[in-house]
């Protein structure tokens, strides 16, 4: 049994943790256990990660009390280093890389660090720490990993990414799971008095990376084509206030529905016509692959998306240059009563299918 200590699990079921439960869920646990270390008193998952057999430990964030959290890492990989067998680091930003060096300090001998995202997206601060960190990066990881290749050179230098211990691991997905559902798009149009309405989706944290600003500008141009337009905006952040403001002064409060946090996100994905990426950027984009598995119309921006994440023909690329109404455009046209198939096919060949891609990397931890 290897033992593999995971770093990246949060508050928040976005992407990096959705991903992490994605293969945790599919892994073979005779063969290799997770345990997760986090640093929030709230962990998404908590409950099923438990239920899975896997360990959550909690120390305090770097940001709430710092001379604390260096106390407790350091205690931490002081009593429980020689358990593990590898140290795996998901992360957006090498801001912090506190916990790869107590690992190399306390002897955990395969170190992976693993990039999820493109750009900064933290403050000026942290941009500049990452940077600095990222000269130094290969003095505590032994692996280096990423989603995508624009993840990784983010993160790492050319020599790293073209040496034998860069890995690029997908976003894989539960396609069973995103597949479509009729009778689940019936439930929810009819719960949020959708049944007769052209839905426009968006899924993701509620931050300038999202673009959900723009979104709303588009959104408003939509109704002057689509007068039966609604909008569904899925998650939180710290966007939520300016973006509830934004519509409100653009008069769009009873076409657009914030939902929150949400559990059923595959049945959501099915009541939608449309799921509208406008991102400033991503490593990959989960939630896209997630959206094609359904069967759903996608629109997304190029160029700042990788291409690697458009696995159908579903997936329309937009240039943000083009502005809101080229964006309105494309998606009124849309007819909201075609026909959702099976892409479980299509992303299995490409590798996005968690239940191959988790037996390559209960291979690579077994070995």
């Amino acid at each position: 049994m290897k033992r593999i200590l995971v770093f990246g699990m949060t508050d928040n079921p976005g992407g990096v943790e959705s991903f992490l439960m994605s293969y945790f869920r599919e892994i073979d646990k005779n063969k290799i256990s997770f345990d997760f270390l986090c640093n929030n008193k709230t962990v998404a998952y908590e409950d099923e990660i438990i239920k899975l057999g896997g360990k959550v430990f909690k120390i305090t964030a770097r940001s709430e009390n710092y001379k604390i959290y260096k106390s407790e890492l350091e205690a931490f990989f002081k009593e429980n280093a020689q358990s593990y067998d590898a140290i795996w680091v998901n992360v957006c930003s090498l801001a912090n890389i506190d916990y790869l060096k107590m690992a190399k300090k306390y002897g955990i001998k395969r170190r992976i660090i693993h990039s999820h995202n493109s750009q900064n997206m933290d403050s000026f601060a942290r941009g500049l720490l990452h940077k600095f960190n990222r000269m130094f990066i290969k003095n505590y990881a032994t692996d280096f990993w990423a989603c995508s290749y624009a993840a990784a050179s983010f993160f790492y230098s050319d020599s790293v990414i073209e040496g034998e211990k860069y890995k690029e691991i997908v976003n894989a997905i539960d396609c069973d799971k995103f597949a479509f559902n009729k009778e689940a798009r019936d439930r929810i149009r009819k719960e949020l008095n959708l049944e007769d309405k052209f839905v426009l989706g968006n899924v993701g944290r509620l931050h300038s990376q999202k673009n959900q600003s723009f979104l709303l500008d588009v959104f408003k141009e939509v109704l002057k084509k689509r007068k039966d337009a609604v909008l569904l905006i899925v998650g939180q952040g710290p966007e939520e206030k300016m973006l509830k403001g934004k519509v409100k002064e653009l008069k769009l409060t009873k076409s657009v529905k914030f939902l929150g946090v949400r559990d059923d996100i595959p049945a959501l994905f099915s009541a939608m016509d449309v799921f509208v990426f406008p991102s400033n950027y991503e490593g990959l984009g989960i939630v896209l692959i997630e959206a094609q598995a359904s069967g759903l119309y996608c629109k997304a921006s190029r160029f700042r998306i990788p291409e690697g994440a458009k696995l159908t023909e579903l997936v329309d690329f937009i240039s943000l240059d083009f502005g809101p109404r080229a964006w309105a455009e494309r998606i009124s046209k849309i007819d909201r009563n075609y026909e959702r198939i099976s892409r479980k096919d299509e992303i299995t060949q490409k590798g996005f299918n968690i239940k191959t891609e988790a037996v390559k990397l209960t291979k690579f931890f077994e070995d």
